[in-house]
């Protein structure tokens, strides 16, 4: 299986970086034992007492051509026909080997920022209703935090396509 390279992973991780400093968003920062599955991520969460939602950044390949991100909490699930309805294409859960190739990132680790400028972002509106998000900028060692306010801020500082999805009904249990 392919890995993604360290110093992608380092590009990635640095470009977050300069990303909250050129926005003025502040941020927590944590190192940790690599975090590739739900199971470690909970048990570092416990060890480290996060409050922060956690984010899920889902890579896909969009029929006919190129690639898109949705950004939505860990446990939210892929609507996609409302994603095929906003892009006019279907979509599809890119390979490990394939994300990789595409976006230097780890399967398990895929960060929502410094992705390549044809990529576009969707951005699921029930990350908002949290008032910390946390995500991993390339490093699967590395967790950043910050305030879901700022989302947006850090959002129209890239240079890619950002489409928000509609808001939806609370699915209840």
């Amino acid at each position: 299986m392919a890995n993604a390279s360290a110093a992608s992973l380092e590009a990635i991780y640095q470009q977050n970086l300069t990303l909250f400093s050129q926005t003025g968003v502040d941020y927590q920062s944590w190192q940790h034992a690599p975090i590739l599955d739900f199971e470690t991520d909970a048990r570092i969460a416990a060890e480290l007492g996060w409050t922060a939602a956690p984010t899920k950044s889902l890579f896909m390949k969009v029929k006919g051509g190129g690639y898109c991100l949705l950004l939505t909490h860990r446990d939210s699930r892929l609507d996609s026909k409302l994603v095929k309805q906003l892009l006019g294409k279907r979509v599809s859960v890119c390979s490990n080997e394939e994300m990789i190739e595409a976006i230097g990132c780890e399967p398990g680790a895929v960060c929502p920022f410094a992705l390549p400028e044809e990529v576009k972002i969707l951005v699921d509106p029930v990350v908002f209703s949290y008032p910390e998000l946390m995500f991993t900028p390339g490093k699967p060692d590395f967790t950043f935090a910050f305030d879901s306010s700022s989302l947006m801020r850090l959002l129209e500082a890239l240079p890619n396509t950002v489409i928000m999805l509609p808001e939806r009904e609370t699915e209840q249990a």
